[in-house]
């Protein structure tokens, strides 16, 4: 199946529903331009590795500046950042320049990869069901945002810090 978004509901909230690669990395470059654009404070970005989210493209990483800033935080939940430290290069020096807003977590060993791939802020969210697929929806409707706060709440709440900005030798 070609990678296709479907924006029918868009009106009432339900959001578009994405489906394929090129969709989702698509959506997820919408979805943190609009964070930006409209000032959204409070960032959670959870996936199992992020191994093929678009995190080290230097567009994706201006619009992260531009959002970035005083009074915004980003949590970052991975089951495993080796990915992002091998394929997001850029991602990882950003990181480092922002370390001061960005709390890194780490799922459960066991868990990895049941952690959830999505984007969670105070005016949306970004939510894949099937990493393998890459299918899933955007929406604003207040009821999702509160189901899908309440699962990364619980996966933050058993995760352990992760992914330091730097390492110091001795």
């Amino acid at each position: 199946m070609a990678d296709e978004v479907d924006t029918a509901g868009s009106e009432a909230g339900e959001g578009a529903r994405f489906t394929g690669a090129a969709a989702f990395q698509t959506a997820v470059r919408d979805f943190l331009r609009r964070a930006a654009q409209q000032g959204w404070k409070k960032l959670i970005l959870s996936d199992p590795d992020f191994a093929d989210w678009p995190l080290g493209e230097a567009a994706t990483l201006q619009v992260m500046s531009e959002w970035a800033g005083p009074g915004r935080s980003l949590v970052l939940l991975a089951g495993d950042y080796d990915p992002i430290r091998r394929r997001h290069a850029r991602f990882v020096h950003w990181r480092r320049q922002w370390s001061h807003i960005i709390d890194c977590r780490q799922s459960a060993v066991a868990e990895a990869q049941a952690t959830p791939s999505a984007i969670l802020s105070d005016g949306a969210l970004l939510h894949r069901f099937d990493v393998g697929f890459c299918t899933g929806l955007t929406s604003t409707d207040p009821m999702r945002r509160v189901r899908l706060r309440q699962e990364l709440d619980e996966w933050i709440a058993s995760s352990a810090p992760a992914f330091p900005a730097s390492t110091l030798g001795l």
